[in-house]
């Protein structure tokens, strides 16, 4: 069935950039699940009905979208939450801050995208825990080229879609090892197998928030990162900002008030956005701004701790 394509067309109320809002879910320039060509967008999905492999083209007045494989009419039903759809920006006052007012008006594209894909979005997030950005992309791209399945249709070459938990649970001790990922990230991503049909339905519960964040959080080694980087991808959650992440504290009181702040810091000024501030996060990652180079260097982070 990889050959027979479903089509349609997406129309937005509202403009969408394909770059701006599915740039959270490209693990690195070589994502096997990724890619951006002259055509379009490229994205795997492991979706309940089997593999599938996701195209979309920006079109005028809308985004045209192919998929191919088991999976693809989930795939097809998708698309309106991948590119936002649901997603209110409304009630977002950001009057207050010319940074983010800017960023605001120069990026009306700019959606939350919601995969509905909790185990693999959550897999990726703990391959990140304790690691620098650059080892947890090797890993991501060892783990899925040794064990996901070639990506259906016409897939640019190399493209594989994320294993089932089946096949997670069986991955030997020594692939973990050769991948780079240590024994407690290797334990977590086994816990989170073990339990992903439950995962799944956290999507049930809404676009994150404290019911969600439990149930994700009450699988041992997931701590507040994790959950929060899960959510802002699988749930399309706007309130739940990265706390424990390396960089981002320091990112958005560089933004906001021109100082760099400790976690405490940041949640202080996230605040008055309520509601809005895994949003007002991504305004800041989009303005283009960025903090000072000086200080430490990275030191490894225990993100399942916070």
């Amino acid at each position: 069935m990889d050959g027979a394509a479903l089509t349609t067309t997406y129309a937005p109320r509202q403009p969408v950039s394909l770059s701006r809002t599915l740039g959270p879910l490209r693990r690195g320039h070589y994502d096997p699940t990724f890619r951006t060509d002259t055509s379009g967008v490229w994205r795997t999905l492991r979706t309940p009905d089997g593999a599938a492999t996701l195209h979309l083209a920006r079109r005028t007045g809308g985004v045209d979208a192919t998929a191919w494989g088991p999976g693809a009419e989930w795939a097809i039903a998708g698309v309106p939450q991948l590119l936002g759809e649901g997603d209110d920006w409304s009630e977002l006052d950001v009057s207050g801050s010319p940074v983010l007012a800017a960023s605001l008006h120069n990026n009306p594209g700019l959606r939350l995208t919601r995969t509905r894909q909790v185990f693999e979005m959550m897999v990726a997030a703990i391959l990140e825990q304790k690691v620098t950005g650059v080892q947890a992309r090797q890993s991501w791209r060892q783990l899925l080229a040794a064990y996901g399945e070639p990506a259906p249709g016409p897939a640019p070459e190399g493209m594989r879609v994320f294993p089932d938990a089946a096949v997670w649970r069986r991955v030997p001790s020594w692939a973990w090892h050769r991948a780079g990922v240590g024994p407690e990230r290797a334990a977590a991503v086994l816990r989170a197998a073990g339990v992903a049909a439950s995962l799944e339905r956290t999507l049930g519960l809404g676009r994150g928030g404290p019911a969600v964040e439990r149930a994700l959080r009450s699988i041992p080694g997931v701590g507040v990162w994790t959950a929060a980087e899960t959510m802002q991808r699988a749930h399309g959650d706007p309130n739940s900002p990265s706390v424990g992440d390396y960089h981002l504290p320091a990112l958005v009181g560089w933004a906001l008030v021109g100082e760099l702040v400790d976690d405490d810091g940041m949640l202080e000024l996230l605040a008055p956005y309520a509601g809005h501030r895994h949003r007002v996060v991504r305004l800041i990652e989009a303005s283009g701004i960025t903090k000072p180079r000086f200080g430490p260097k990275m030191t490894v982070q225990d993100h399942r701790g916070h």
